[in-house]
């Protein structure tokens, strides 16, 4: 099958980065489901500390499939809220290239997957498309003007409302939104009054990939 990318040097640093998370899919399940102990009030220290190394990409089919999505919008002002290494940036970065030019705007938290990220975007030729600062992705989304074509929240669920605050004023319409993980809802309870709130003029659909993908186009 024909790479929906169609750029060989991204899809052979892609594989490489894919199958590194697929390796760490099973000490995160252990982690979390097994080792971790006393009840879940959400991310603590010692979990910071344990994802801190860990790249945690988007599923290939999920990434794909907002390359495409972006594509189709022509989208060149793009939000990624979750970076890590930078997986699912490299497909919205060929987006955005394949457009014709823009950015791919993000921020991460830890300074060695900043670093790490950056080396990949280097890697693929697609630095000039990608602005990815170090710190909070709250504080640092609303210094990223509009209008938004399109973001994609990859990101622990209590994180998506807070940013979806900050960048909502600034969607166009036809906006596209996807968000990872929504396929039983669970903690995206405050993303969802914002979608179902017929004032925000949202249309919402779960897609059926894997742990559910929240496709969201805001009208």
């Amino acid at each position: 099958m024909a790479s929906v990318l169609g750029d060989a040097k991204l899809d052979a640093l892609l594989d490489g980065l894919h199958a590194t998370s697929t390796a760490e899919e099973e000490d995160i399940e252990r982690y979390f489901f097994h080792e971790r102990t006393g009840p879940w009030n959400g991310m603590e220290p010692r979990d910071h500390a344990f994802m801190a190394s860990k790249l945690v990409a988007l599923d290939r089919d999920k990434a794909e499939f907002c390359y495409m999505m972006a594509r189709a919008i022509g989208a060149r002002r793009i939000v990624e809220a979750g970076t890590s290494w930078g997986v699912s940036t490299l497909y919205l970065a060929a987006a955005v290239r394949d457009n014709g030019g823009g950015v791919v705007f993000g921020a991460e938290y830890e300074p060695e997957k900043v670093k790490q990220a950056r080396a990949n975007f280097e890697a693929a030729g697609l630095s000039a498309f990608v602005d990815l600062r170090e710190g909070d992705l709250v504080q640092a989304s609303k210094r990223f003007d509009g209008p938004i074509d399109f973001v994609l929240f990859d990101i622990w669920a209590h994180v998506v409302r807070p940013v979806l605050d900050v960048l909502l004023p600034r969607l166009r319409s036809g906006a596209v939104l996807v968000t990872d993980g929504t396929g039983g809802q669970h903690g995206y309870a405050q993303l969802f009054e914002v979608l179902q709130d017929r004032a925000h003029n949202f249309k919402t659909k779960t897609l059926p990939f894997r742990g559910g993908l929240e496709m969201s186009i805001k009208l």
